[in-house]
């Protein structure tokens, strides 16, 4: 079996890779990190009408182009590289894909053609005051009075959700965990932004006060299209932290090569070189698993489940420790604010925490496995 990208896959790359590196500099990222949307949205159209990357997986019936997942990786390793300020992870990865699993070709016809030509930002809300990914951590109710559903309760952690036009919410109703979408403006929501450690992926509260509410699927039967929708986001943040672990590597030995103490580039030095052939190992490492994830993700094997669980905990793990070993190289100058390190820390941390940290996921691996 053939795992290697083909010519079109690599072409996709390259033209992401240019359009990122002229409109997601440094200067860019650091400025719109700052702003309250944490995005450009004259970039967000181009992204949507010059390359079509929002609609990129959307079947072409509503809208999109109709790839795998595999053009996805592809696409998020090079916006994790870039540090791309942009809600496409959470229109894409998660609302866009839990609309894809839910079934609801009536929510799919309302919603994902504007997800896919941009005018339209999306995401979805998990997560609560627990800080659980499971389906026990769903608190918010849901209740169905007259024909009309309403939420009430709080969401916390939510990727964009302050810039998001359309809310999916797992909500509890009386017969289980169902998904709700929620309009901007809606009577009784209200979305906060929250201050994070990683300001280039903006975090907010949502809060609903009996908020009119679509159900999204089938009631009480939610919770098993939210579960393939996290195993296919931990795919598609993993390969994002591959891209960032890649771009931290690549950083640390360019400044291995020119830093000169004692007469001699660092690089020349023994625990210097270890420090960088241990990065290496780690983000190869974590490429492989990205990669067969994403083949899986794009063929819908029964191995989903399982490698989503590994590629996540051994991603999160490399990236950190990548960005860490990054610091460690370029010594003093690494830890100050104008060094581009601290930004790529302090993703890889906010990363590794997204969607339960490394140890929940060897857990739910050891669960899915039947250890």
């Amino acid at each position: 079996m053939n795992f290697a990208f083909s010519e079109e896959q690599e072409e996709l790359r390259k033209a992401v890779r240019r359009f990122l590196e002229d409109k997601s500099p440094e200067t860019e990222v650091r400025r719109l990190m700052e702003t309250e949307d944490g995005y450009d949205e004259a970039v967000w159209r181009q992204m949507a009408d010059q390359l079509g990357l929002q609609g990129l997986t959307i079947p072409e019936r509503f809208g999109g182009s109709g790839f795998g997942y595999v053009e996805l990786v592809v696409v998020l390793e090079e916006m994790g590289r870039a540090l791309l300020c942009a809600p496409y992870f959470s229109s894409v990865a998660l609302a866009a894909n839990l609309l894809m699993v839910s079934g609801d070709e009536a929510a799919q016809a309302a919603y994902l053609p504007s997800i896919a030509d941009g005018s339209k930002v999306a995401t979805v809300a998990l997560a609560e005051a627990s800080g659980r990914w499971d389906e026990e951590g769903v608190t918010v109710t849901a209740s169905d009075s007259d024909g009309q559903w309403r939420l009430s309760g709080e969401k916390l952690y939510v990727l964009d959700g302050h810039a998001a036009d359309v809310v999916l919410v797992a909500a509890r109703s009386v017969n289980g965990v169902s998904v709700f979408a929620v309009e901007k403006g809606a009577p009784g929501y209200q979305a906060t932004s929250l201050s994070t450690m990683d300001q280039t992926r903006k975090q907010a509260k949502l809060t609903f006060d009996a908020t009119p509410a679509r159900l999204v699927g089938t009631e009480g039967q939610g919770w098993a299209a939210v579960s393939k929708m996290l195993d296919l986001a931990a795919v598609a943040l993993a390969a994002e932290q591959v891209g960032g672990a890649q771009k931290v590597l690549e950083m640390a030995v360019e400044y291995a090569k020119v830093r000169v103490q004692f007469g001699r580039p660092i690089g020349s030095f023994q625990a210097i070189k270890h420090k960088c052939a241990d990065m290496l190992l780690e983000v190869e490492s974590a490429k492989s698993a990205a990669y067969y994830a994403g083949w899986a993700a794009a063929e819908d094997s029964d191995e989903l489940p399982v490698v989503a669980s590994l590629a996540k905990s051994y991603c999160s793990e490399a990236y950190f420790h990548a960005t860490a070993e990054n610091i460690q190289i370029h010594g003093g100058i690494g830890f100050t604010w104008e060094h581009p390190a601290h930004l790529y820390f302090k993703r890889a941390k906010s990363s590794e925490l997204l969607f339960g940290d490394p140890t929940y996921h060897r857990e739910l691996l050891a669960q899915r496995i039947g250890i």
